[in-house]
């Protein structure tokens, strides 16, 4: 497929995980659209049927014998900036959705929206349509106009769409032309919160998805990507944090300090551009579900990164694995090196947090390697949000950098 473009690195406001939900679908006969927002990648099950015909990891209509084409809205988990899609039609490949839109609308609420049962087998009935038809969704503003899908096989399968408008949007309007399977809908931005509605005395967590922050780059993400750390709900499972690969430089022997902290010089870290500019006063760091992989210490920094007025675009807000945008930095430690254990949400405040003022971005540094499940940023915001109002219509930001850091340097 090539590099993929930056905003895959965003986070998906439109998961089941965040919150995500299909308010209507024309129809669910072979599979539910409820399962566009898994988390999970789609898979293949050979030999699996259902009394409705093959079963299918995805959204899957029936062959279309009557005028139309079907549709289904889904209400983000999260608003946002949306910066584009990945449709995937993995696994759909004498049966993908030939086609496909996408409208958008900012909604104060799912007012109107008939009730939804979701079943295989099943279609909208006159009455759900009737509803749909007084909401008027047809007229949402198309943020994505009619594009040819690519098969379900492996090379085709994503989908990768951007979208130059910037706005909020609450709900998607998912259209395929003119039936078919899609098996997951990706929607990647930035939550977008009202901040002038959000006291400044309030203390919350400024790095969290639901309020703005986003991963801007990592070391390495073998495992789990890094911006897993910011979501809202406690890990279920390991795979739904950030975990590294082992690192190769590694001593034969390992030692370790009076502190039992091991000594080692490599390292893994993931930087994070916080959603509003704040002071942090408490720290979480969550390993739920690592217990034999989990890091032996940790370290955050904080640093403020001022954009040029009116431009989001700053040296340091490059998604991927880039390693010199974040070394000119001035990074200060909140939370020094401190040792962690398996399976457990450690929490730091007071004396344990080290005010260093106003920060835009900050750094974990995990040694020498393994896996952590969230972090919390807990503070109160100042300044100004880190995407002012006036960028929020304003062109995406420019490609990241080709240039790519080897994953065993250290930033």
């Amino acid at each position: 497929m090539g590099e993929l473009p930056h905003f895959v690195e965003l986070n998906d406001l439109a998961s089941e995980r965040v919150g995500g939900k299909i308010l209507f679908a024309t129809d669910d006969w072979f599979a539910v659209a409820e399962n566009l927002l898994k988390p999970e990648n789609p898979v293949w099950k050979e030999e699996d049927f259902t009394e409705f015909g093959k079963w299918m990891d995805g959204w899957e209509t029936r062959r279309k014998r009557i005028p139309g084409h079907d549709w289904c809205i889904i209400k983000l988990g999260i608003p946002g900036l949306v910066y584009g899609f990945d449709v995937n039609t993995a696994f759909f490949t004498g049966n993908y959705a030939p086609r496909v839109s996408i409208q958008a609308a900012c909604l104060e609420n799912d007012d109107g929206f008939p009730d939804r049962t979701s079943e295989m087998g099943s279609a909208a009935s006159e009455e759900q349509f009737e509803a749909m038809k007084k909401l008027n969704t047809e007229a949402w503003d198309e943020i994505l106009p009619m594009r040819e899908m690519g098969s379900g096989n492996p090379a085709t399968c994503n989908n990768i769409l951007e979208i130059p408008l910037r706005k909020r949007w609450t709900h998607i309007r998912l259209n395929m032309f003119p039936d078919g399977g899609i098996a997951r809908l990706r929607v990647y931005g930035v939550a977008s919160p009202d901040w002038a509605n959000i006291p400044s005395n309030q203390l919350l967590d400024l790095v969290a998805m639901e309020n703005g922050g986003v991963c801007v780059g990592y070391s390495n993400v073998h495992y789990g990507h890094a911006r897993n750390l910011l979501t809202k709900p406690r890990s279920k499972v390991m795979k739904d944090g950030w975990e590294t690969a082992r690192r190769l430089d590694r001593p034969a022997i390992l030692t370790a300090d009076e502190n039992g902290v091991l000594q080692v010089d490599g390292s893994e870290w993931c930087v994070f551009r916080l959603g509003h500019h704040g002071t942090i006063k408490e720290v979480e760091i969550d390993t739920n579900h690592f217990k034999g992989n989990f890091p032996d210490s940790c370290t955050v920094e904080g640093a403020m990164v001022v954009a040029p007025k009116n431009k989001r675009k700053v040296s340091v807000a490059r998604m991927g694995p880039i390693q010199q945008g974040f070394k000119g930095l001035n990074w200060r430690f909140i939370l020094p090196q401190t040792k962690l254990s398996a399976h457990k949400q450690h929490f730091f405040k007071g004396a344990e947090v080290q005010d260093i003022g106003v920060v835009s971005h900050v750094r974990l540094t995990m040694r020498p390697d393994g896996g952590v499940s969230r972090m919390r940023l807990w503070g109160y915001k100042q300044g100004t949000p880190t995407i002012p109002e006036e960028t929020r219509k304003a062109s995406i930001p420019e490609e990241r950098s080709k240039e790519k850091a080897e994953t065993q340097a250290e930033p």
